[in-house]
């Protein structure tokens, strides 16, 4: 039986990547990939199955017979997002390389923080020889709101480091060893905590959270001096111009932050210039090709073997 065209709509830079990938995972099948020059204007109504990342705005008006659309990354919400949006499955992005990117970013950046790299980079910038005083990682609370895939093995991780670990999430979740709190306990969370980490998803409910009301909340005297933010999750998430104001009020101590309001982050924002902050360009989990068409893949053999799909977004709660 002929296998129905796969559409991607990707637009990753590394193009010899893409094309590596396809031969490794989908030699048997047509793939229709937007990204390439000869495939511009293509008929793409013979397509049951697309993966996504930021596609055209006509997408849908020309592939009207999609059956199944696959995320091309972690976070959903922009493909949530798109205008005539088809009704059908919307699967996720989980791999564990991805998950354990994610980590690998988490426990880099608490690190840094814990030991004082920023500082230690000035001292030696000036040729100062200046020992600080520096609490060891089990003084050090980390508290973690959003514990899906990504926020269990980074609190795993970080307990193996040897930090306390607290966790939040909207509704109650139990993970062995981690105290959990949920939306009701979410002020408790917070004032235990040190290192705020942002794995969360962008919805309605998570848009704007991370401000200044909430910065005030976290936990005051510790062993850091002050709290730190990190943002791994959604650029929506959070308000930067309050980011700002904490750093300058001294409600945070410094920020680690992968994601923005607006992407690339303008280079007028004053984020840039401060020494006390981490900035990355949304590397902290980025999409290994190989991994997403293998997931990719593997989901399109059980959907046609009629089995259940597996990560599928629950299009109310927006993940």
């Amino acid at each position: 039986m002929t296998k129905s065209p796969l559409l991607i709509d990707l637009k990753f830079s590394d193009r010899a990547a893409v094309v590596a990938a396809l031969k490794r995972h989908f030699a048997d099948r047509d793939v229709i990939d937007l990204g390439a020059a000869e495939n511009a204007g293509r008929d793409l109504s013979a397509c049951r199955y697309a993966i996504l990342w930021q596609p055209d705005a006509d997408l849908f008006s020309r592939a009207t017979n999609l059956e199944v659309l696959f995320s091309g990354g972690a976070g959903v919400d922009k493909v949530l997002a798109l205008e005539g949006l088809p009704d059908a499955p919307l699967v996720r992005f989980v791999d564990p390389s991805l998950t354990r990117r994610m980590s690998e970013y988490v426990v880099l950046q608490c690190l840094f923080h814990l030991r004082q790299v920023a500082a230690y980079r000035d001292s030696q910038e000036a040729r100062r020889w200046q020992p600080l005083p520096q609490p060891e990682a089990g003084a050090v609370t980390v508290g973690i709101m959003g514990l899906g895939e990504l926020g269990r093995d980074a609190a795993a991780k970080l307990k193996m480091m040897g930090f306390n670990v607290v966790g939040w999430s909207r509704t109650a979740k139990t993970i062995e060893g981690i105290e959990t709190f949920d939306e009701a306990g979410r002020d408790a969370f917070l004032a235990k905590t040190d290192i705020l980490v942002g794995l969360l998803p962008l919805t309605a409910e998570t848009t704007g959270l991370f401000n200044l009301a909430l910065f005030e909340k976290l936990r005051r005297g510790g062993p850091l001096g002050a709290p730190v933010f990190i943002n791994a999750g959604r650029g929506g998430s959070q308000v930067e111009a309050d980011i700002v104001t904490a750093l300058d009020r001294g409600l945070l101590g410094g920020a680690s932050l992968d994601v923005f309001e607006t992407e690339p982050l303008p280079a007028e924002s004053p984020l840039w210039d401060r020494e006390n902050v981490v900035i990355t360009p949304h590397v902290a989990a980025d999409s290994d090709i190989s991994a997403l068409f293998a997931h990719v893949e593997r989901q399109i053999a059980r959907f046609e073997a009629g089995e259940p799909l597996e990560h599928v977004v629950g299009r109310q709660r927006g993940y």
